[in-house]
């Protein structure tokens, strides 16, 4: 059965309101990890630009020809203040992370209470009938926590790179954090795959 012939996809109310609802907050959610991840991989980029060639590291680094070295060298104490201000928006990036994290647990948190209210309202076996296509009300909890830990696992690393990148002065490892920010090891096709599945079983995406 299409998105569009689901027999739900006039008004909905109670438990089927909140999922769809869910859903469409997932979507915006991972739309603006997404946009923190850019923001925070080109500061991240000009913080391993600004340190390497600040300790004097003689290796191949992703920065614009030589002018920054040069810059570098004749007015350090400004080299410093950059580094602390790009360290600060990092962090910055990361505490909003850290909010959307939080945002994300409250949702999963209020799926399992529809999961056990309708244990309550019609024994272990749950709802006879799915609210919208084929899901069970179980299905949906189970994707919301896989959605959640690959974020949690995330933002786990997220914080380790903020840590350590302004104190490495090593090229090669300064590139596999950045490397790292950049793709996101956690939030791999699997995670577009659940959100695609979650927004197609509730409407928002049409067969």
């Amino acid at each position: 059965m299409s998105a569009s012939t689901t027999p739900n996809k006039g008004n909905l109310t109670g438990s089927a309101r909140k999922l769809k609802d869910d859903a469409a907050d997932w979507h915006n959610l991972i739309l603006k990890w997404e946009r923190l991840n850019d923001e925070g991989s080109t500061v991240a980029t000009k913080i391993v630009n600004l340190t390497l060639n600040k300790k004097q590291v003689e290796q191949e680094v992703v920065m614009e020809g030589g002018s920054l070295k040069a810059e570098i060298s004749n007015n350090p104490h400004r080299t410093h203040q950059e580094l602390e201000e790009d360290c600060e928006k990092l962090h910055d990036v990361v505490e909003k992370m850290a909010s959307i994290l939080s945002k994300m647990e409250k949702m999963v948190l209020a799926v399992k209470g529809i999961c056990d209210l309708e244990v309550f309202q019609f024994g272990e076996k749950g709802r006879p009938e799915p609210l919208f296509q084929t899901w069970s009300t179980a299905q949906f909890a189970e994707v919301s926590s896989k959605l959640f830990e690959c974020y949690k696992q995330e933002l786990v690393l997220k914080k380790t790179i903020l840590q350590e990148l302004a104190h490495n002065a090593n090229a090669d490892l300064s590139m596999v954090y950045l490397s790292s920010w950049l793709y996101q090891p956690y939030v791999d096709d699997s995670v577009k795959l659940l959100l695609e599945s979650l927004l197609l079983e509730t409407g928002h995406r049409l067969l």
